[in-house]
């Protein structure tokens, strides 16, 4: 069964987007090819059951189990040594990736306190949008109760297009609510 969001891309979002930014050739048009979700945890050097909480909370919240990060290298000020245990990531591809789109956009940004809209100015250059979410807590997986610490996540939605304003025009498309 595909994904509902996929659904809708194929069906009209495609054509329009096609229409809109002038493209005669349909592999033109921009479309997600991934979207990793990171956790950092600096606190993690001082209590590991933290970064183990952290990652079960973005294994419920994505569906795909976490990979913990290491440091790199070691720096004294942050008490940091190379090779411990510092964040956790997941990349998302395929159906799930729709999946976990469609949730963040109808169900976990809407419930963020204050919600104005997403930052536009959050592109790379290439294509890329990163967007910051500062509680874990706005997904409807994870439970409030049993939350230890408030905690952040990256989310990086990656796209075919080459240009911002094309990837922008896409994600509109799609449904994120972006700042006037």
């Amino acid at each position: 069964m595909l994904p509902r969001l996929l659904e809708r891309y194929r069906g009209e979002v495609h054509a329009k987007l096609r229409s809109e930014l002038g493209l005669e050739n349909p592999h033109q048009v921009p479309n997600l090819t991934k979207i990793v979700v990171n956790v950092g945890l600096g606190e993690a050097t001082q209590n590991q059951k933290l970064l183990d909480k952290a990652a079960e909370e973005l294994a419920a919240i994505t569906g795909q189990k976490p990979v913990i990060r290491r440091a790199k290298k070691s720096i004294a000020n942050f008490k940091v040594r190379e090779g411990q245990p510092i964040g956790a990531t997941v990349t998302l591809r395929g159906n799930r990736m729709w999946e976990f789109f469609d949730r963040l956009v109808n169900v976990a940004l809407p419930r963020v306190r204050d919600f104005r809209g997403t930052s536009p100015k959050a592109f790379d250059g290439r294509g890329n949008y990163t967007l910051g979410i500062r509680e874990q807590i706005i997904f409807p997986e994870v439970d409030y109760d049993k939350v230890e610490k408030i905690t952040g996540m990256n989310v990086t939605i990656c796209t075919t297009a080459h240009r911002d304003d094309h990837a922008k025009a896409l994600l509109t498309h799609l449904g994120v609510p972006f700042r006037r």
